[in-house]
């Protein structure tokens, strides 16, 4: 085992902008994927006739499909039909694509936490469906949704791993080389990795739960 060897500057510049690349990509895609869940979910929760349905199909084959799958397809299947994306872009559409259809439960699952007795009683109170879903149901369902949220964006961040199988160059997949270099780099690399995802994803649970401690 090599620890200089393995910790010597260019290696460790080479680890770190795999992690840039893991946190980025990450990043965006979380953006996305809330984005897109947000919406799915909210629609398949107001239940609005072959909207609802037609959505809640695609959710559902997406969910059973694997996310080695889907990045294959967007990234090696796409151009067949005339889309051609860039490595980069193709980890984000995949990574995008899988973890909304993830959210999309979350979000329907918390706004179907909400008490029906308060929807009830906004609607009698003059309050549109959609004035009662925005300004009643959206504010509390958000308490529920925000552990399993968090549990979502974690995943997600550990998910870009495997677009290691597409060649984006991100955290592990920069580790990989260096290894193949080395092997005695093999255990240090490995655990300077462990150390920057766990640093990531535990800073994401320590917040999550100040979060929902304020909501409470």
């Amino acid at each position: 085992m090599d620890i200089a060897g393995a910790f010597a500057y260019h290696n460790l510049i080479f680890i770190l902008k795999g992690f840039s690349m893991t946190l980025w990509v990450a990043f965006v895609a979380i953006v996305a994927s809330f984005a897109l869940g947000g919406i799915a979910g909210t629609l398949r929760y107001m239940r609005i006739p072959a909207v609802s349905p037609a959505i809640g199909a695609v959710v559902e084959i997406i969910r059973n499909l694997p996310l080695l799958l889907i990045l294959f397809f967007t990234y090696f299947a796409m151009p067949d039909v005339g889309i051609k994306l860039s490595v980069t872009s193709a980890a984000i559409v995949g990574l995008t694509v899988f973890e909304a259809a993830m959210i999309s439960e979350v979000v329907r699952g918390g706004l179907n936490a909400v008490p029906k007795g308060q929807i009830e009683a906004a609607r009698s109170s003059g309050l549109t469906r959609s004035q009662t879903i925005r300004y009643i149901v959206l504010p509390q369902g958000l308490r529920a949704m925000v552990p399993p949220l968090v549990s979502q964006f974690i995943s997600l961040l550990k998910d870009t791993s495997l677009a290691i199988v597409i060649s984006l160059p991100e955290l592990m997949h920069n580790a990989k080389i260096i290894i193949a270099q080395q092997y005695d780099y093999t255990v240090p690399v490995l655990a300077v990795v462990a150390v920057l995802y766990f640093a990531v994803n535990y800073a994401l649970s320590i917040a999550a739960r100040r979060l929902e401690n304020k909501r409470v």
